[in-house]
This record gives structure tokens, C-alpha cells and sequence, in this order.
């Protein structure tokens, strides 16, 4: 990818930058929107920038590839230094078991929800705490509330009000003891960063660059919305915003943004495994449509021993392994099965008559009615696969089998669920088959696809780079009928097309484009009026590209337009009648918004260095 010219998109995003405009860019599957911002930030070597990600793998590599001048740091090392430190000794304390959380909140009795309820322990009620003050600290909430008690497996909602009820209080309690430097309760990193949010810190920088944006919490959202004296630009793929049960929101949808912009064109896979991740986003009815890269020969068909094998649960990823080790095949599994163990083990204790402190589980008394609950109400649908499963095999083989995997580096097949393939890719990927089509019923006799999962559907099938079998998923043939709309192809558009297709500009501006206002001439942009057609493919031949020039201040990074100066910049205002500098540039470039004037000539002036 880095050695390939910027496609006309990618150009787009770099001109947008660097005239100072406040961006949004949905990026579709592998379209490299990581390396746009990379390419993006090299335009203005002597802008302070920081780029922000809350995946520390992603960090890692921005560091390695960013200029000097962008500081590279996940959400939490962003609030260390000014908070965090001031907790370290309290990040490194010992672990603190259930009932020690209990002593130090003063919970010394169980708490009796209801006549037909268990009564709950001094140790489970501390998990309740426990588990709401962490979803406070992924909000943008001023304190822990009532909404921040989740919903408990096989709770009626009488019940979970009286329990709301006594938890809201005590995790208050727990707040102000993690406000504090000699507080007792075990310290997470969420707690700093929520501090950090709640101080309204503002960042000293230039710009703000927030990757992976639909997969921001509340909390982090906030602090991107907080910058408002600096030039903001959130990446993502809205169509991959399948965290929400971690706190995610969709930050990019109602984030304010000068402008809008895409990268349809994906370097990941070809154009087969393309045309099926449209198929999911015309489902979601998603804005952007992906190009597949024309070198990669990609192929939809049946793998019978495929790189990887993705699955919806975690109980199918237990199945698939078992199925793998039948077969002789040694299995890795993407974050371990030590989740899967102790489901398990909780299982044989209520199988055995015990009670069990799992947090999913600790509300029934037998293995009985947690088979009532899954098979019977419609909130325990997520734990049937997983019951299921223990019922055919036994917990005692599901702990055997989670025993026995192996390293990635070691294994022949990787399993994974889809959720923790996010961000991943293999050469051949097959779907297993509890990706479940929605079915008919006498209450919903036209049933709808979950929007969440389709998205997880769309997340799945782009995980493959040069062979997908659809397996579970091959069902989507039957909700497209009509077919997919063609993905968008910036290579072969003006850039009045490629802009209008982005939502960029005024409903004027549009209309006036529509009218029939020519895209701007070749004297102008120094390029035919056709786009030119230098993105990655390399196909079709090359008109003439545009470089981005270098800058020549040292102190703003613009070239001749530079407003640091005066004597410099009168005499470009004298020739240009235009104002100097990037303030100026980027003011004229929002008024031209705002006044419905064609921001096609904005972003193309700004393409060549010349001031809008």
C-alpha cells in the first residue's frame, strides 16, 4: 500500500487536511485509512499533531510510520501523564477477591430482591458495583446512574429496579474512593481516563486525529468533541461498529464535521470478496460501496481447511475446534478459552447443586433453569448455543477442549469469533454456520436482519483476503434480490463527482453542480477534465497527477501563500487578490461551504498548493 500513489480519494482527505478543515472519513474494509492519515500528516511537517487510537497494536505501528511531529498514543496514554501517574501505585496494588470489594463498601448482609428470587450475596452485589462503575467510567456521564446497572440474566424488571436501587448508591461510594489517592479499591486504567474526560482537558496541538472512530467509547468521544480550538479528523467504517455491548457509540454519525469524505477503494482483498461486503452494505444501506484491488485474485467458493474459521459465538468456536481435532488439525482460538472455561465450570457447579459466582450466571440456583431461561426466554437467546453445547458434549469435554489448544504460531487453523477478528485478516477464511438467517414466524411474519448483525455479517465476510467461504452466511443471496448497487469508482470520476458523492458541500452547492457547472479546467488543476487516473490498480493507463508541494515555511508549513511574513503575504495578496495563510485559507474554504459556492474549486486549489 505505501508504495502506491494516493488514489483520488486519498487525495480528496490530503487537500481537506490541509486547508484545516474538520473532517469525518468513512473508510471502508482495508482501504487503508491508517496510511491517508499517515500521508495526510507529512503535508504539514511543522504542525503539531496527535493521533489517537484505542487499540495499542495500531499505536505501535503509527509510531514506527508517522512523521515526528504527530504524537502516536492510545486513548489511556493520552490521560496518563496528566492523571494517571498520580494513580500508578494504585494500578499496581494486589488483586482484591469479591468479598474484600464487599468489606471495604461496607456490604455486610444479602440483599433479598424478591419473594421468588435468591437472595443476592454481599459478594455478588460488589460485582454489580464492580461491573457499573466500569460501564460510568466508558461514559461521558458526570456520575455513576441507574443506566449503568446492566441487565441480569433471568431478572424481571421489578426486580432489576430494586436492585438499581441499592447498586447506584454504593457505586457512587465506590467513585469517590477511586477519585482518591489513598482509596482501597482496585484501580483500572478506565478510571484515570474517566477522570481525565471529567477535567475537560485541551490538548495542545494542531490537530487531533482519532483512527478506528466507530469504535470509540463515550468517554472518548467526549474528549475528541472537548478540542474545539483544534482541527479534529475522525477515521472509521461506520458499518463495523459492532462494539456496542463494550460501550462503543457512533461517534462518526454525530460528530459535526466541515466535511465528509470516503475511501472505497480496498487493498485487502479483490473484487469478488468486495462485491459480497457490498451485499451487507447495501443491507445496512451504507453510503459507501468497496472496490476490490483488481491484483489480488480473490475467489468465493467452499475451503475445506481453510486459514481461518470465524463463528458468531463462543460456544460454535468450541464446536469448531473439536471439529478441527477430529480431523487431526491443531487449533489456536483468538483471545484463549479461559472465558469458555469458566462458563464450563460454572455449569458442573450448578449442575452438582451449587450456586456459582459467575457473573452471568450467579442468579439461578440449577443448571435447570438456566436451560428453562435460554431455551424459553427470548433475553437468554445469547446463552442457548452455549447450553446446547453443553448438553451434547458435557462441560467436562468443553474444559478438555479449551485445554488442549495451541499457539497461533503453531496451529493449523485459527478459530475465532467474529467479534475478535475484528482488525484481522487471513489469506482463506470459511463462516461457520450460527450466523442465522432471520426466519418467519406468526408474530413477525416479515422479519427484519438485526442492523448489529449485519454489520458483524459485513466484519466477517472482509476478513478474508484471497478466498471466503460464505458458509453460514451464504443465506444473504436471498435478501438481495434486486442486486447490489456497483461500488462508486473515484478513479474514473471528476473531482466534482468524487466530492459530490462524499456529502461534501451545501444541498446549493449540489444543486448548482447538478445544474450542469462544468468541473474545473484543465488550466486550472493543470489535469485533464476527466480524474486523473493514478489510483493504486494502476489500470487504464496514467494522465498526469498532481504532487502535493513541499512546504516553505518552517513555522506553518505553506508555501507561497504564507501569512508569517507580512511583507511575503501582501505581496501574494496583490497577485492573487486572495488572503494568505492557512487561517485565511481554511476560513475562505468553510465560507465557500457555507455560502453554496462550487468547494470543488476549494479543494482542487488546495490540491495544488494555491490558496482558496
Amino acid at each position: 500500500m505505501n508504495s502506491h500513489r494516493p488514489t483520488s480519494e486519498q487525495e480528496a482527505v490530503i487537500a481537506a487536511f490541509r486547508v484545516g478543515s474538520t473532517l469525518v472519513v468513512e473508510a471502508g474494509a482495508g482501504c487503508g485509512k491508517s496510511t491517508t492519515l499517515k500521508m495526510a500528516a507529512r503535508t504539514r511537517p511543522s504542525a503539531k499533531g496527535i493521533y489517537v487510537a484505542y487499540n495499542r497494536a495500531l499505536v505501535d505501528e503509527a509510531k514506527r510510520s508517522f512523521p515526528s511531529s504527530t504524537w502516536c498514543k492510545t486513548a489511556h496514554g493520552l490521560a496518563f501523564g496528566p492523571v494517571g501517574k498520580r494513580f500508578a501505585h494504585r494500578l499496581s496494588g494486589p488483586r482484591k477477591p469479591a468479598r474484600e470489594v464487599a468489606r471495604i463498601l461496607k456490604i455486610t448482609e444479602p440483599v433479598k430482591v424478591s419473594d421468588t428470587m435468591p437472595l443476592v450475596a454481599p459478594q455478588q452485589l460488589a460485582r454489580l458495583v464492580t461491573a457499573a462503575v466500569d460501564r460510568f467510567c466508558k461514559s461521558a456521564d458526570p456520575e455513576p446512574d441507574r443506566w449503568h446497572v446492566a441487565r441480569i440474566n433471568g431478572v424481571q424488571d421489578s426486580e432489576m429496579r430494586v436492585i438499581r436501587d441499592v447498586v447506584v448508591p454504593l457505586a457512587r461510594e465506590a467513585w469517590a474512593d477511586l477519585c482518591s489517592t489513598t482509596g482501597e479499591l482496585p484501580y483500572t486504567h478506565n478510571c484515570y481516563l474517566k477522570l481525565y474526560q471529567l477535567s475537560d482537558p485541551q490538548l495542545r496541538c494542531d490537530y487531533l486525529l482519532l483512527d478506528e472512530a466507530q469504535d470509540a467509547n463515550p468517554v472518548m468521544a467526549s474528549i475528541f468533541e472537548q478540542q474545539t480550538d483544534v482541527q479534529r479528523v475522525m477515521v472509521g467504517d461506520a458499518s463495523q461498529a459492532i462494539n456496542g455491548w463494550n460501550g462503543a457509540v457512533d461517534a462518526m454519525s454525530k460528530f459535526a464535521a466541515d466535511a465528509r469524505l470516503t475511501l472505497s477503494q480496498s487493498f485487502r482483498f479483490g473484487p469478488a470478496i468486495a462485491d459480497e461486503a457490498n451485499k451487507w452494505l447495501e443491507i445496512l444501506d451504507a453510503p459507501l460501496r468497496l472496490r476490490g484491488f483488481e491484483q489480488i485474485g480473490s475467489t468465493i467458493g467452499p475451503l475445506a481447511a481453510p486459514a481461518a474459521i470465524l463463528c458468531r459465538t463462543n460456544a460454535e468456536t468450541v464446536s469448531q475446534v473439536m471439529a478441527a481435532a477430529k480431523a487431526g488439525r491443531r487449533a489456536a482460538l483468538v483471545g484463549g478459552g479461559a472465558d469458555i472455561r469458566r462458563l464450563a465450570e460454572a455449569a458442573i457447579d450448578l449442575k452438582n447443586g451449587r450456586g456459582t459466582d459467575h457473573p452471568e450466571l450467579f442468579m439461578f440456583s440449577s443448571w435447570l433453569e438456566v436451560q428453562d431461561y435460554a431455551e424459553h426466554d427470548t433475553s437468554g437467546s445469547d446463552l442457548r448455543v452455549f447450553v446446547r453445547l453443553i448438553d451434547s458434549h458435557g462441560a467436562d469435554v468443553v474444559i478438555d477442549t479449551v485445554d488442549r489448544l495451541v499457539d497461533e504460531s503453531r496451529a493449523d487453523v485459527v478459530v475465532s469469533t467474529a467479534h475478535k477478528a475484528k482488525g484481522r485478516e487471513w489469506p482463506t477464511v470459511r463462516v461457520a454456520d450460527d450466523f442465522r438467517e432471520p426466519k418467519a414466524t406468526e408474530d413477525d411474519p416479515e422479519p427484519e436482519i438485526v442492523r448489529e448483525d449485519a454489520m458483524l455479517a459485513y466484519v466477517t465476510v472482509t476478513r478474508g483476503q484471497e478466498y471466503l467461504d460464505r458458509g453460514g452466511l451464504a443465506w444473504v443471496d436471498r435478501w438481495v434480490r434486486s442486486g447490489v448497487r456497483p461500488a462508486f469508482d473515484a478513479s474514473k470520476s471528476t473531482i466534482g463527482e468524487l466530492i459530490d458523492a462524499s456529502s461534501l458541500g451545501t444541498p446549493e452547492a449540489t444543486a448548482h453542480r447538478e445544474a450542469g457547472r462544468q468541473a474545473l479546467s484543465a488550466d486550472l488543476t493543470g489535469m485533464l477534465e476527466e480524474q486523473a487516473d493514478w489510483d493504486a490498480t494502476g489500470v487504464d493507463g496514467a494522465a498526469r497527477a498532481v504532487e502535493l508541494p513541499a512546504p516553505h515555511c518552517h513555522r506553518c508549513g505553506s508555501g507561497d501563500n504564507c501569512a508569517c511574513d507580512p511583507q511575503k503575504a501582501a505581496e501574494f495578496t496583490q497577485r492573487t487578490g486572495k488572503p494568505a495563510g492557512p487561517a485565511a485559507q481554511r476560513e475562505a474554504f468553510l465560507r465557500n461551504l457555507a455560502e453554496g459556492r462550487d468547494v470543488v474549486e476549494s479543494l482542487a486549489r488546495a490540491l495544488v498548493g494555491i490558496d482558496a
